[in-house]
């Protein structure tokens, strides 16, 4: 595949890139290395190799979601500046 000029506008336009005039030629000469390098990459052999979805192999240890009162309201509150029985007080930041 060989890119043009009117692919360099399409790519920026799905991209929402503006780009100018004069960097349409660089642009073209770019991406129609990389894709020279994508297709020397197809020629590879990977028959054997297994599709990499991770970087790392590690799997996730998940745990449950459960519930639990780790603080109660009253230690929650214990060093809030200003505070009710039930909530942090904070001064109000938006204007109407």
């Amino acid at each position: 595949m060989i890119i043009d000029k009117n692919t360099v506008y399409k790519v920026a336009d799905l991209a929402r890139i503006e780009i100018k005039e004069n960097e349409v030629d660089d642009l073209t000469q770019e991406m129609n290395k990389i894709l020279t390098f994508m297709e020397k990459l197809n020629e590879l052999d990977t028959d054997g190799v297994a599709p990499l979805v991770y970087m790392n192999e590690e799997a996730n240890v998940w745990r449950e979601d459960i519930a639990v009162n780790e603080i109660s309201v009253a230690d929650g509150l214990k060093n809030a500046a200003v505070h009710n029985e039930s909530f942090f007080m904070v001064p109000k930041i938006i204007e109407k």
